[in-house]
């Protein structure tokens, strides 16, 4: 059986962050789990803004469209900003509008796991929340956990190891079950990888 095609998609314009931070450990459970892992995030995300009447693309945006198409499933951390996703990872997600018109349209059926990062649990809750109603608006089928991070405590030491135990099990349980949903979907439809479904 192919290994099942994991995309991080996340984080902000700055390398480092904790929202990255904290989809790599995701990532990295995803790949523990028998996962092909890649992440766009970051820099990679400074996509022109999304214009469905503008056909041309950049060189990011066909990279990013790219990993979609593969993905069997797709871990998305956005931080909140004023209550709801980051305009940089909602723009990069509005890029899905260009798969509509393929075998399978925008996200259907790939498995999504969401992980939102604010100063607080209502803005995070609140992110959360929108990150998994663009992700039934894609299609997408969203584990039933989803991560928020409250980053007004410590959550990283110095070596840059995650110190918060129950957040780190939660997110390496959203990578797990993302995995865990690719294999489901795959044995319920008899085929080597959702992408044939």
């Amino acid at each position: 059986m192919a290994l099942p095609v994991i995309l991080g998609l996340g984080g902000t314009i700055r390398s480092g962050s904790i929202t990255e931070r904290v989809l790599e450990i995701s990532m990295r459970a995803a790949s523990a789990a028998g996962a092909e892992t890649a992440v766009c995030g970051g820099p990679e995300l400074a996509l022109p803004l999304y214009d469905p009447q503008e056909p041309a693309r950049s060189a990011e945006a066909v990279r990013l469209l790219a990993h979609l198409r593969r993905a069997d499933g797709v871990i998305i951390a956005s931080p909140a900003y004023h209550g709801s996703i980051s305009g940089l990872v909602k723009n990069a997600l509005d890029y899905a509008e260009d798969l509509r018109d393929e075998p399978r349209p925008y996200l259907d059926g790939v498995a999504v796991g969401l992980i939102a990062c604010a100063a607080g649990w209502q803005a995070g809750t609140q992110t959360l929340q929108a990150l998994r109603s663009v992700a039934h608006a894609l299609r997408a089928w969203p584990t039933p956990l989803g991560v928020a991070i409250n980053t007004s405590g410590e959550l990283f030491d110095g070596a840059g190891r995650c110190v918060d135990e129950s957040a780190q099990l939660k997110l390496e349980t959203v990578g797990r079950q993302v995995v865990e949903f690719c294999r489901m979907r795959v044995a319920a439809l008899g085929c080597r990888s959702t992408r044939l479904g």
